[in-house]
């Protein structure tokens, strides 16, 4: 991500981005209920092209804004970067949750549309009981656990995929089928489909997926310390062992992809602002 990019850019992306996301997930869902009615194939069909979506969009958008895309992520960054001032102050990181709410509606209005089903219809899927909110905060702890772990280790290029790959799998592992995005959350309450949560069901999965952010926060502390603590270098100068002599033995696979390329900005916690996704 570049310093001189400004706040309106970036909240624009995040805005542009969340609405990419949201229109793919609500999109596939409509195309994969509209060709079988095996819910199997149906989820496995929107599984893979969420994350394909999602994967291609933080490699985008991640020099931008961060790619963030999700408010917990951004909450994440504010939280870790309010002391040292690395990552998005307050006033961006509400006008990002604000982007990607508003963002997150017109995706879901926009696959909508192009599915040629009625405008502004609130869905009818409930999703409501403990198990389910269990499984969102298990989906989204993982994923604030994985992007901290990333960065913590010096590893933040592999963003893109590991994210995508997580959503891929959290999507079949967890019971609530991993929102882990409240804006996309709010998003998908504005289609009657296959992806689809009713509006009463929005403030139960939202609870959950901050819970979820949380934990992730507090796992990510336990297992590789404080943000520029002792125990964080540590683990990155471990890191950074490993990966010299995996590459040594790689060179042909990791050679492909250029240590400097724009996916290694992508959903970094701590790299939302020009000081430092």
């Amino acid at each position: 991500m570049h310093s001189s990019t400004s706040p309106v850019r970036k909240a624009a992306a995040e805005l542009v981005g969340t609405a990419a996301l949201v229109a793919v997930v609500v999109g596939s869902g409509i195309q994969a209920a509209g060709l079988t009615r095996d819910t199997g194939v149906q989820l496995l069909a929107n599984s893979l092209a969420s994350a394909i979506g999602l994967g291609l969009l933080i490699a985008l958008f991640g020099p931008v804004s961060g790619g963030h895309l999700n408010p917990v992520v951004t909450l994440s960054a504010w939280w870790l970067g309010r002391r040292d001032g690395s990552g998005p102050g307050t006033r961006e990181a509400l006008a990002y949750v604000l982007a990607q709410t508003a963002g997150a509606v017109a995706g879901a209005l926009l696959a909508e549309a192009m599915f040629g089903r009625a405008q502004v219809v609130w869905s009818t899927q409930e999703r409501t009981g403990g198990r389910l909110l269990l499984g969102e905060v298990v989906a989204t702890a993982g994923l604030v656990l994985l992007i901290c772990g990333l960065n913590r280790i010096g590893r933040p290029q592999l963003a893109p995929v590991a994210v995508a790959a997580y959503i891929a799998a959290a999507i079949w592992f967890t019971s609530s089928g991993s929102f882990a995005n409240p804006a996309a959350s709010v998003g998908r309450a504005f289609t009657d489909s296959f992806t689809g949560i009713s509006p009463g069901s929005l403030p139960g999965f939202i609870t959950a997926q901050l819970a979820g952010g949380a934990l992730g926060l507090a796992l990510a502390a336990l297992l590789y310390g404080k943000p520029g603590g002792q125990e964080e270098s540590g683990v990155r100068e471990g890191s950074r062992g490993q990966g010299e002599l995996g590459g040594q033995r790689e060179v042909g696979a990791a050679g492909e992809v250029s240590p400097g390329s724009a996916g290694n900005a992508a959903v970094r916690l701590r790299s939302a602002t020009p000081r430092s996704h």
